[in-house]
């Protein structure tokens, strides 16, 4: 999750008491790749008498020390493994790739962390042997919960998850405001104007959201389901990182946001009151993120090596722990306070690759379409 960006540029801006969470926004920001990036963001290691294994990322996963969990995996993996870990995170992510496998250019890297079913799709469409290789069969991917695998090739083993959901402020509304429980509820005249959520075409939080609706409406009601919203008041902002700073200035009492926002707030000693959360329909939208080895990679046995080391039951947790996400498997060991801060639907959703696929670009565009003007 690129939940430590924000924080970060929150904190440079010297905005007070925020415990939030981004969760994946990273796919608005992306932008083709230059002909000059260099995949050098953050390189924590250097190649010596020990093999080197360089593994791709989002900054947000490594830049942090207090809480990124990349630092404490170079850390872990290096002294288990007889070999350096080199973090790289070039600024276009994903797309750095794709245009470098375009132009026939090596690719310098061994594995991926952060990939997400939209970047998968991006790269099938482009690119006609993709990038990555077959690693469904290492150690651990047994253990992955049922319905995170988004890729029906098994090029991606998902190492985390996160749900979308409803985060509302209970103090407001002379303490007793509540959300709504369905979907439904959102669209009742006492719920007038109280709602943020970003756009879907440019948000990732915003699209999970989309469809989110569109599993309860189908694609012939999400669209006058989004109308009857907007009639009702709710507000679209751009981005999670702007919808959730006027969250906490108080211009709405909910927000759509994610799951694991307890987590950070009691980090941070916030009022958990202002903290809650609440799934539509008794239902989370999954968000699931996923790491492979590039088809070309130097040693492609060390990065299967890592990628079951990131499966671990231990990792797992550490990893959840420092991401704000859930574990991708059934058998991480996390801290009591995690599970109690940290909810989970009662019932996960989501769109197979193959829905996405085929229909994402002109559910997104229709809606774009009838309310990007308004």
């Amino acid at each position: 999750m690129r939940r430590r960006t924000f924080l970060r540029a929150v904190g440079a801006g010297g905005v007070a008491g925020l415990a939030g969470c981004t969760g994946g926004d990273g796919g608005s920001t992306e932008t083709s790749g230059g002909e000059t990036e260099t995949a050098t963001g953050t390189a924590t290691g250097t190649a010596g008498g020990t093999p080197e294994l360089v593994v791709a990322t989002y900054g947000a996963f490594v830049d942090a020390p207090s809480t990124s969990p990349g630092p404490w995996i170079k850390e872990a993996f290096e002294s288990e493994f007889d070999a350096t870990l080199t973090f790289a995170t070039p600024d276009s992510e994903i797309n750095y790739f794709i245009e470098r496998a375009l132009r026939d250019v090596e690719i310098e890297a061994d594995a991926y962390v952060g990939l997400n079913v939209d970047m998968l799709i991006r790269i099938d469409e482009r690119l006609d042997d993709g990038l990555f290789t077959a690693v469904d069969d290492v150690d651990g991917q047994g253990d992955v919960k049922d319905g995170l695998n988004f890729d029906p090739q098994g090029r991606i083993v998902p190492y985390d998850t996160s749900y979308v959901s409803l985060v509302y402020n209970e103090t407001m509304d002379g303490g007793e405001f509540a959300a709504p429980e369905t979907f439904d509820g959102l669209l009742e005249s006492a719920y007038e104007g109280d709602l943020l959520v970003q756009n879907p075409a440019a948000s990732s939080t915003g699209k999970s959201f989309l469809l989110h609706t569109i599993k309860a409406k189908g694609e012939d009601g999400y669209l006058d389901y989004w109308q009857r919203l907007q009639d009702n008041g709710a507000r679209v902002l751009s981005d999670w990182s702007t919808s959730y700073n006027a969250y906490l200035e108080e211009e709405a009492p909910m927000v759509v946001s994610y799951s694991t926002d307890q987590v950070y707030a009691n980090r941070e000693g916030q009022d958990l009151a202002k903290h809650r959360i609440r799934f539509l329909n008794d239902q989370g939208y999954a968000y699931p993120e996923g790491m492979s080895v590039f088809r070309d990679a130097d040693d492609p046995d060390l990065a299967r090596r890592f990628l079951e080391f990131m499966l671990r039951p231990d990792v797992q947790g550490e990893i959840a722990q420092r991401n704000v996400a859930f574990p991708a498997t059934t058998t991480a060991e996390l801290p009591g306070d995690f599970a109690e801060y940290a909810q989970a639907p009662p019932e996960a959703v989501t769109f197979t690759y193959d829905a996405l696929r085929d229909n994402v670009s002109e559910w997104t565009s229709a809606w774009e379409r009838q309310f990007a003007s308004n």
